[in-house]
């Protein structure tokens, strides 16, 4: 088969992260004398690779979020927060026992920055999120309402 046919094959497969890496992949795999099995399992490493980042980048914008936040850019002791509770929440453990998260303070105390931050991470390690302010949950339940 040649390279063009597989190419072709592979998008056909809808495989674009062993297309996009077939060529370095297999022109490393020959220099190093690898075998066809350890080249095709760096292959299938890159696929799974492009196949996570793919969903990271879908998941991020369906969770809506206004602007990225981590966790690394808010200042805690500039703030009342409980840091030692939010990068607890930050791991994620909170999901285990399939709990929400919401956020309750005044203006310009990093509920916004924090619940972005939080999502963020849990959506990169295989999480679903979804960011809601308060005016778009009282107006989606509104909906629900009237349609129910």
């Amino acid at each position: 088969m040649q390279r063009h046919e597989l190419m072709d094959l592979l998008k056909t497969l809808k495989l674009y992260g062993m297309v996009s890496t077939f060529d370095e992949t297999f022109t490393q795999g020959v220099r190093h004398q690898q075998t066809a099995q350890e080249i095709f399992g760096h292959l299938c490493q890159a696929e799974a690779a492009e196949r996570k980042a793919r969903s990271i980048r879908y998941q991020m914008g369906a969770a809506r979020f206004p602007g990225p936040k981590g966790l690394d850019g808010f200042k805690f002791d500039h703030s009342s927060v409980n840091e030692p509770l939010i990068r607890d929440l930050y791991s994620g453990h909170f999901l285990e026992q399939a709990r929400n998260l919401i956020f309750i303070g005044g203006t310009g105390t990093g509920k916004t920055h924090l619940s972005i931050a939080i999502a963020s991470h849990c959506i990169k390690m295989g999480h679903r999120g979804r960011y809601f302010s308060a005016i778009d949950l009282v107006n989606q339940l509104e909906q629900e309402k009237e349609m129910g």
